[in-house]
């Protein structure tokens, strides 16, 4: 019986696993980093043995109650990813499993690996549509990848601009741009067209790919967390923020959308930018004409629960969203997915999953949509 995470996106640390019922491990820390919460890895040879784990330090996480409650992601395939039980007693999460193979993978939720991610960039140039800039380097030497959708013909129009994944960890943000993505290579043509004559689209699909490659929930290689780094952004410690920022200050932008995940609450949602201090009666009503379409859409999504709106001059200007809507004067907002499930429409086999993600994707398309042809843009 053997515990591995020597691979893409791979965070464990074993502690004892010489009994199927005493595999004892624990959650590594970012690099050079306090953060720890995003784990994976691989079990061989315990097959029909009923084996108990226990990671001995989820108390100490970055989000314990993102363990309470929690259903553990497990696969034999590393396509299909189910739902399995555990407990949280005295800030140890323990579960108990019985695998049918010689080897199956647990994660945290379920991987979007970097090789996904460059299939993903060479499935979106399948459209005439699409065309890559690369914006630069990380501090491990990974690309940084841009795609931008237009139509290309020279007309002026609003600049929409998407990001993903800034927390690595949350691997639901990156499934979602594949959502994104194939809606608008071809899966919704009815509805890229109309986004199209409006806009011009500009999709990060993985804000972090140093943090993704290395198992990181949500720091890059310099240990910074890159929601944190929008104010002053420098390309020796947060080069990822530095080089999207600057593009977007080259293209303008007019809407903006952050996509991340939730650890701890249940719920979709959609955090605005409440918090500064140019917010007044227009900022409002675009925001609630957005996350109100979302909501007519979409069961999975809802506007009762998430994040308390700041008072106007409380804004966290090292955020994405507050310094891009102080910039630009635009819709900013921040997408939260749930680690967990949803409460009000839960799948008891697969929980939020990398599915729901995308149909979540394909909805806020169709949000973005109505906004650009209502009059509050």
């Amino acid at each position: 019986m053997f515990i591995s995470q020597e691979f893409d996106g791979g965070n464990i640390e074993v502690v004892a696993c010489e009994r199927a019922d005493d595999i004892r491990l624990t959650i590594r820390q970012d690099a050079k980093s306090e953060f720890y919460q995003w784990f994976y890895f691989r079990l061989t040879g315990a097959r029909d043995q009923l084996c108990t784990f226990k990671i001995l330090n989820a108390g100490g996480a970055a989000y314990p109650d993102g363990f309470k409650d929690y259903r553990v992601c497990y696969s034999y395939d590393r396509h299909t990813w189910l739902r399995w039980d555990t407990t949280l007693n005295d800030g140890v999460l323990s579960f108990q499993f019985r695998p049918e193979r010689d080897v199956m993978y647990f994660a945290y939720f379920t991987p979007f690996l970097m090789e996904r991610h460059h299939e993903l960039i060479t499935h979106a140039l399948e459209s005439e549509y699409f065309s890559h800039t690369l914006l630069g380097q990380t501090l491990d030497g990974q690309d940084l990848d841009l795609l931008k959708i237009s139509r290309n013909d020279g007309k002026p129009r609003k600049r929409c601009w998407i990001i993903a994944r800034q927390h690595p960890g949350e691997t639901m943000a990156e499934w979602w741009m594949e959502g994104f993505i194939d809606a608008m290579v071809g899966g919704r043509p009815d509805l890229n067209m109309d986004v199209l004559k409006l806009a011009d689209l500009y999709l990060i699909p993985n804000m972090n790919p140093d943090g993704s490659r290395r198992g990181h929930l949500r720091t890059n290689a310099a240990g910074r967390n890159l929601n944190r780094e929008w104010a002053h952004p420098s390309m020796e410690a947060s080069p990822e923020v530095f080089l999207a920022k600057q593009a977007m200050l080259e293209t303008g932008v007019d809407f903006f959308l952050d996509v991340h995940g939730d650890e701890s609450l249940p719920y979709c949602f959609i955090a605005g930018t409440e918090g500064l201090l140019q917010w007044g009666d227009k900022q409002q009503k675009q925001l609630d004409f957005y996350k109100q379409r979302l909501l007519d859409i979409n069961a999975d999504f809802q506007i009762e629960h998430g994040y308390p709106p700041k008072k106007p001059g409380e804004a966290n200007m090292t955020m994405s969203t507050a310094q891009t809507a102080h910039l630009h004067g635009c819709l900013a907002m921040t997408l939260e997915m749930p680690f967990k499930d949803t409460t009000a429409t839960p799948d008891i086999l697969y929980g939020w999953s990398p599915d729901r993600s995308m149909r979540m994707a394909h909805s806020c398309l169709e949000a973005l949509r109505d906004y650009l042809q209502s009059d509050l843009i």
